[in-house]
């Protein structure tokens, strides 16, 4: 996340990501239909991209609609951190859906129109079914859009902003796969009104062409967003200083000598530190000043639910006492 969504790493809660999953996955489906009996009714390459472009997003909002479920288990046993990092598994997949199902097959159906030759068909049921898909998917955008409007206004920050660096990847696949169907909407419109002025399919395998770089781009973005997140990422650094800020604030406290922090979902995070503490505190003061520490991070960013403090000696300082017995 950017450096000045300064308050938790969520941006919305897992409610609101599934009602907009949901919108959208019942548009894309719907749409998908009405796409292929069009392509095949036209003979349109673009509308048939297109709707290989709207069974992609199905299947991606489908394995979104999952992660978010999976996400949501509690830890247990053998998995102490919870199953935060399953939202990005499953996105990521998503993402190889939206470019193998969606992009290569428009990429592939375009050339081989622009090669072989196609003749147009009557492209008035096409015509009709992108307006109609045109209405679903705006709808479905707008719906996003909402939600990131919404968290972006309580980070006071922009929704382009948001967008590029928010944990949430299911409301930032949503954006960008329906602005992109969109986008393709209006190509394959192209495609098929160039096609009946010259009576050349070339037009409609140039379109589907660009659609399916389109798919790719969108695949790409967000396969990197969700990649990032699975190796690991930190909360940003005006956080990371209010954190360390939090633990300098115990008088037993010294110095924070190392911080880390991990973003483990949306509205999942962790903090571990390595704190050198007062060399007169006893034993008992450290145990309470960890405690008092933790629960200040906690009580400022709600998003971190796990706090771990390792007392560490200082530069300089032995690692063990002398008067410690060797072994």
């Amino acid at each position: 996340m950017g450096e000045t969504v300064s308050s938790t790493p969520t941006g919305g809660t897992g409610g609101e990501s599934a009602f907009t999953v949901v919108v959208a996955a019942l548009a894309n489906l719907g749409i998908a239909v009405a796409k292929a009996v069009a392509g095949a009714v036209s003979g349109s390459s673009a509308m048939l991209s297109e709707a290989a472009h709207s069974v992609a997003d199905t299947v991606t909002e489908l394995m979104l609609l999952f992660s978010l479920r999976s996400a949501e288990r509690p830890a247990d046993e053998d998995h102490p951190l919870g199953y935060g990092g399953a939202r990005y598994v499953w996105a990521l997949l998503a993402s190889v859906a939206t470019f193998v199902g969606g992009g290569v097959f428009a990429v592939y159906d375009g050339i081989h129109t622009l090669t072989h030759g196609e003749e147009p068909g009557d492209p008035l049921v096409s015509y009709l079914v992108l307006a109609v898909a045109f209405v679903l998917e705006g709808y479905s955008l707008r719906t996003g859009l909402r939600q990131a409007r919404g968290a972006a206004a309580r980070f006071d920050v922009r929704v382009g902003h948001y967008l590029r660096h928010t944990p949430d990847t299911a409301v930032k696949a949503v954006v960008m796969e329906d602005s992109a169907a969109l986008a393709g909407l209006v190509l394959a419109a192209g495609g098929l009104l160039g096609g009946q002025l010259t009576g050349s399919g070339a037009w409609d395998g140039v379109a589907s062409l660009a659609i399916g770089a389109l798919l790719v781009y969108v695949a790409w973005v967000l396969g990197r967003a969700n990649a990032e997140l699975l190796i690991g990422r930190p909360l940003p650094p005006s956080v990371r200083a209010a954190v360390r800020a939090e633990l300098l604030d115990d008088p037993h406290v010294v110095a924070v000598l190392e911080l880390t922090t991990l973003l483990q979902g949306p509205s999942e995070a962790l903090v571990a530190a390595k704190v050198d503490f007062r060399d007169v505190s006893t034993a008992a003061e450290v145990e309470r000043a960890c405690d008092r520490a933790a629960r200040r991070v906690q009580a400022r960013f709600p998003a971190v639910r796990r706090v771990y403090l390792d007392p560490t000696p200082g530069p300089g300082q032995p690692s063990v006492s002398p008067a410690a017995p060797s072994r």
